[in-house]
This record gives C-alpha cells, structure tokens and sequence, in this order.
C-alpha cells in the first residue's frame, strides 16, 4: 500500500510553522490543507488531550464566524499525534496567504475567558475533557513564538 502523503513528510526535521500539506481538486474547486504544526514531533511533549479539545472548539468557532474566512472553512481539527492541526480551506493558498487569519484565531484562543463554546453535554460528546488556561498557554506559545515572526524555512516542508 502507498503512503499517504502526511506521511512522507520527514518529522525528524519538521519545526513548528505553518505548512500546506496537500492542495485537493474536485472539478473546478480547489481545497488547501494546512498543517498547523505547533510542537516538534519526535522532540517536544505532545499536547494533552483536555487542551487540543478546547482549541479545536476555539479555533473552529472562530474559523466559522470569520468575516472573510468563514465561507470557506472546510475543517478545523488535532492531528492523532497531537503535534498540531490541520485546517482545510476552500480555494487555492500558500502558507504566507493565511498568517494573518492565524495570528488573530491563535490571538482569540491566547486570550479567551469564560464558557468555551460547545462545551456542554448537548453540544459535545466529551465535553468535560477541556482546558481552557492550557489552551490560553499554547495559544500564547504559538503566537508569540512561531507565529509573530515566523520565518520562510516555518512556511515550506524542509526536504
């Protein structure tokens, strides 16, 4: 069997950046994955289960209700190694396209307080694994560390 594509990636020289990691094309319509890469694999901890959820509720709730954005938010959502996220938008992007968008999602989840959304029994199938002040923390890391002055080798897969 062939491997995935994900799978090819070489994670012993994979930094935390922003990566397009596949660009589909279903008749006229193009969709770019992104791998939103926030630690790195094989070097860094993972991040804990209760703080990838409560980003994902985060970073998807502000995804769908982007003014610009939101139209064309596919998906928003961990990978199983907890390593980071894939976000799928539809239209043709490079990594550079969707700085911006990031800088303000990783901004809204490094400071949001109170009820995180969907997090109630009727809305969510696990919703008391949550952490908000983790989610504050690498929300926080993210932004400041990769995201704010984020450099071309943290743009493209390295080789």
């Amino acid at each position: 069997m062939e491997k995935i594509a994900s799978f090819t990636v070489n994670h012993l020289k994979l930094k935390p950046g922003v990566y397009v990691s596949r660009k589909d094309k279903f008749g006229e319509v193009i969709i770019t994955t992104f791998d939103i890469r926030m630690t790195t694999p094989n070097l860094e901890p993972v991040i804990n289960t209760a703080e990838v959820h409560t980003i994902e509720h985060l970073g998807a709730t502000f995804l769908r209700n982007h003014k610009t954005y939101g139209p064309n938010t596919v998906y928003f959502g961990p990978m199983g190694c907890r390593t980071g996220f894939y976000l799928i938008l539809n239209g043709d992007y490079e990594s550079k396209d969707i700085i911006d968008l990031l800088k303000e999602m990783y901004g809204f989840i490094a400071n949001f307080k109170g009820d995180v959304p969907g997090a109630a029994a009727k809305d969510c199938g696990n919703y008391l694994d949550m952490n908000l002040s983790m989610a504050n923390y690498w929300g926080n890391k993210y932004l400041n560390e990769v995201l704010n002055n984020i450099t071309e080798d943290r743009l493209i897969y390295p080789q």
